[in-house]
């Protein structure tokens, strides 16, 4: 990878806009390989950028994955993805690109270019996936009720009010009590003598003492004496335990002390085997320490780059734009679901006849003078498709049903047979075919089979166009089509890819 170029745009490296688009203009060598113009006035045009997205396993956590850039939008056509604004690596696979990945015009999820390589003599990205922001949830508004409300509600509002009492005094506020507690309020009611009180515990270690000093109840039962207690430990320690001296050793005494002043207390020596030092003190630096967490130089992990044509990869649209646009859902909503399974059976028959699998009509059935019984032939059973894709798109606001249907035959070399149809109703209900491919595995050269990969709004008009892979037998090549009054026409082709067999 070459180091980037100061003045260098980029699609959307944290939606960044392409402010200058001019200055990178200046910075073309004369045998650039931008096709076309770069405006040089003012108001630089927003890009938008295609790219297909291939990966093996799971979507969000692939085991290996691939950028393909097919085209890149630059306001008036489009431009081959794959050598835009190559320096030496084109624009649509800049460091921190982000592309929105799409199925059939919605979002599932985000691509973050992390770099890119030369694979074949075509240029690919290795991109990281990440999961679409959640919104944040949104609170209910509060209601806020009008005056009338606020009345009836005052109104309606329940109001508690106290027992009367008759030993009750009217007009005084206070009483004195006769208690040494201090005031009480006149309207109280009586105590109740038969109202479980609670005494607080005796915490002076005497139960003789008066309500006034300790706050101890003078109706306190008297203590259980059959209620065990928790007594503190009165035996003398061991460091301070009498010294007995023994008459004939005199230097005994001496001894025992010395050795629990030395049981009891740490060593001076700090090489001693059992000194024990913090970590906060220990400067040593060849010690090894154990870190919580990742280090700074931690290197990110890559996802392994796709090989070849792997019979487990799928594939995806991704698209790169710095404008916020609303989500375009291309599938077609059937008024009756029926329909779609009659149209499918109708393409079926059509695939058939194109590939040259109608089977012979069924012989007549034969009468029987004699009996006067009919023989009814059964007929043949159809010949089997393989690996059948039917997609229904609304390529535009309120246009009609447009079909792809794809499938392949079984066997070989020349025996293995590949069509693709693009079909649209008209308003009897028959069906018009727009476009159909027919190859087989050893023509593949000479005629690639077209996999529709999905569809997809290349220039930001709110129409879809059809994108196709377009696979040959050791390359392959990217294809968009329009679906416009009746025909479907090929409005980019992008440059040939290298991918070696295709039985990688």
């Amino acid at each position: 990878m070459s180091s980037r170029s100061p003045h260098r745009p980029s699609l959307i490296a944290a939606r960044r806009t392409f402010a200058l688009l001019a200055a990178a203009a200046c910075a073309l060598p004369v045998a650039a390989q931008y096709p076309g113009e770069v405006s040089t006035s003012g108001n630089a045009p927003v890009l938008r950028a295609v790219s297909v997205y291939e990966w093996t396993g799971d979507e969000q956590h692939p085991t290996a994955s691939r950028l393909i850039p097919i085209t890149v939008f630059d306001g008036q056509q489009l431009q081959d993805g794959g050598i835009y604004l190559a320096q030496p690596a084109p624009l649509s696979l800049e460091t921190d690109v982000e592309y929105q990945l799409k199925k059939d015009g919605k979002n599932t999820g985000l691509l973050v270019v992390q770099d890119a390589a030369l694979v074949l003599g075509s240029w690919v990205g290795h991109v990281d996936f990440k999961e679409l922001p959640k919104p944040k949830p949104v609170a209910p508004p509060m209601w806020k009720g009008d005056a009338d409300d606020a009345d009836d509600a005052a109104s309606d509002e329940p109001v508690l009010h106290r027992k009367h009492h008759p030993d009750d005094q009217s007009g005084s506020g206070s009483s004195t009590s006769s208690s040494s507690s201090g005031s009480q309020s006149s309207n109280s009611p009586p105590p109740d003598p038969d109202r479980p009180t609670l005494h607080r515990a005796d915490t002076s270690g005497s139960g003789d003492s008066d309500s006034s000093g300790s706050g101890t109840a003078t109706n306190a039962p008297p203590p259980d004496p059959d209620r065990p207690t928790l007594s503190k430990n009165t035996e003398t320690p061991a460091s301070s335990a009498p010294i007995t001296v023994d008459p004939d050793n005199p230097n005994a005494q001496s001894k025992k002390s010395d050795s629990a002043q030395a049981k009891n207390s740490k060593p001076a020596n700090p090489e001693d085997d059992s000194y024990v030092t913090s970590m906060a003190s220990d400067t040593d630096p060849s010690r090894p320490r154990l870190v919580r967490g990742k280090s700074n130089d931690t290197v990110p992990t890559v996802i392994p780059a796709v090989v070849g044509l792997p019979l487990n990869m799928e594939q995806a649209v991704a698209v790169s734009d710095p404008r916020n646009t609303p989500e375009h859902i291309w599938s077609y909503s059937w008024a009756n679901p029926a329909d779609e399974l009659k149209y499918k059976a109708d393409l079926e028959d059509l695939a058939r006849k194109a590939l040259g699998l109608t089977p012979p009509a069924a012989p007549a059935p034969k009468k029987n003078s004699g009996s006067h019984t009919t023989r009814l032939t059964l007929p043949p059973a159809p010949a089997p498709l393989f690996d059948e894709q039917f997609r229904v798109f609304e390529l535009a606001y309120g246009s009609g049903a447009t079909m792809v249907f794809s499938a392949h035959t079984a066997g070989t070399g020349a025996d293995e047979k590949f069509v693709t149809l693009i079909v649209q109703p008209d308003l009897y209900g028959s069906l018009a075919v727009l476009m159909k491919n027919v190859t087989d595995g050893a023509h593949l050269d000479q005629t690639p089979r077209m996999r529709l990969i999905d569809a997809v709004d290349a220039m930001a008009d709110n129409r879809g166009e059809l994108l196709f892979e377009l696979r040959g037998a050791t390359q392959r090549q990217f294809a968009l089509y329009r679906v416009l009054r009746g025909q479907a026409a090929q409005v980019f082709l992008s440059g040939s890819r290298q991918f070696g067999s295709a039985a990688d």
